[in-house]
């Protein structure tokens, strides 16, 4: 994958960087691919049913609308999503087992930890268009993720 930094300078006009200065976690500093979003407040149930499907190369955008109370991934569902395709995922949210979660090979861009796991109910969405750090997040774009940070992409760029 190309840096972001180049990607930008090349596509400035048709691309958009998002503000949220995350952390890496994965043992994939660079992923990049296709998005499925989705949005939920502490629960991560569609989350983890997301991550067994295939992935194909996707990145999973999460839209865990900032909240630190409780992690949306630990290391099961991160060796999960890496052992069904995903390239990566971005936690608008915290994540546990962050040793762990270094060691497998998927990247993993969050805001941060927080050892209390998350809520069971069910509740969120898949597939819906999700805004956070001045971006709009559209499934089916593209996303490129490295250590400068999210850039994002109506289309494969790369």
């Amino acid at each position: 994958m190309r840096p972001t930094t180049d990607l930008y300078d090349d596509y400035e006009d048709e691309v958009e960087t998002c503000s949220v200065l995350f952390r890496d976690f994965g043992g994939r500093r660079e992923f990049c691919g296709p998005v499925r979003t989705v949005k939920c407040l502490n629960d991560n149930s569609v989350f983890r049913e997301l991550l067994t499907e295939p992935g194909n190369g996707g990145v999973i955008v999460v839209d865990g609308q900032g909240s630190t109370e409780k992690a949306l991934m630990g290391d099961m569902l991160a060796a999960k999503g890496a052992a069904n395709g995903w390239s990566g995922v971005i936690i608008h949210g915290v994540i546990r087992d962050s040793a762990e979660i270094a060691g497998i090979e998927i990247g993993v861009k969050a805001l941060g930890t927080n050892p209390a796991k998350s809520i069971k109910e069910g509740k969120g969405e898949v597939d819906c268009p999700i805004e956070f750090g001045g971006v709009r997040f559209e499934p089916g774009a593209w996303v490129y993720c490295d250590a400068d940070g999210v850039l994002v992409s109506p289309k494969d760029i790369a």
